[in-house]
């Protein structure tokens, strides 16, 4: 069996949509594809109402944290999904070429959990679909 292919997902903040969909990407497409997040602006800690989503879902949060893009850098990524507006305009360049996506997705934060909830299942049936797609699995 191949390697799984990597997919960052780049937010602003990497606390709420980006931390969603890194662990929907590692839940629903595990052993095929390896998801990560990072944020151009990263905040300190993940938001709770994701974690409280997530959880709700039976997925593991542990070791969910933001992180800065320059952290990730020099991973071998082979598509990036950008999923707000600011994180797209902002995106680094990579050193090398890599396949990018824009998926924009309301900003939950400081809302009430039912808003990461909708969130948390709009990532989920937009984003993974799209990833299969454009990785071709």
């Amino acid at each position: 069996m191949s390697e799984p292919k990597t997919v960052l997902v780049l937010c602003t903040g990497n606390s709420c949509r980006s931390q969603m969909a890194e662990a929907l990407i590692n839940h629903d497409l595990a052993g095929q594809v390896r998801g990560i997040s990072a944020g151009t602006r990263p905040q300190p800690r993940v938001a709770e109402g994701a974690v409280e989503a997530l959880k709700q879902m039976g997925l593991p949060t542990d070791g969910l944290y933001p992180k800065d893009v320059d952290t990730v850098m020099h991973d071998d990524i082979d598509l990036v999904v950008t999923v707000c507006d600011n994180a797209k305009e902002s995106c680094p360049i990579f050193p090398r070429p890599v396949k990018s996506i824009h998926l924009p997705f309301h900003d939950p934060h400081g809302e009430p959990l039912e808003s990461f909830i909708r969130v948390r299942d709009e990532i989920r049936a937009r984003l993974i679909p799209a990833v299969r797609e454009n990785l071709g699995i």
